[in-house]
């Protein structure tokens, strides 16, 4: 199963753009210090799925969901 999104994720951090393709790729940005968004249930919620679809227990389709949902929070989505 692989953790590709059928769609890349695109946000701002730290002044750079950064395209998110990948589960791998989102739950490495999750688990920074950089990260500027609440770690609350919603940020627990998509780094542990993220971490799920690398075990092949959820789909990468789920990872993207959570993920955008994440950083919609964090207003770090660009439309870019």
């Amino acid at each position: 199963m692989s953790d590709l999104f059928d769609q890349p994720v695109s946000i701002r951090l730290n002044g750079g753009k950064h395209t998110v393709a990948t589960a791998s790729e989102a739950a490495e940005l999750l688990a920074s210090v950089d990260w500027p968004g609440e770690r609350g249930p919603t940020h627990r919620d998509a780094y542990e799925t993220c971490l799920k679809v690398l075990d092949g227990h959820r789909s990468a389709v789920d990872g993207r969901k959570r993920f955008f949902e994440v950083a919609g929070q964090a207003g770090v989505l660009t439309s870019d």
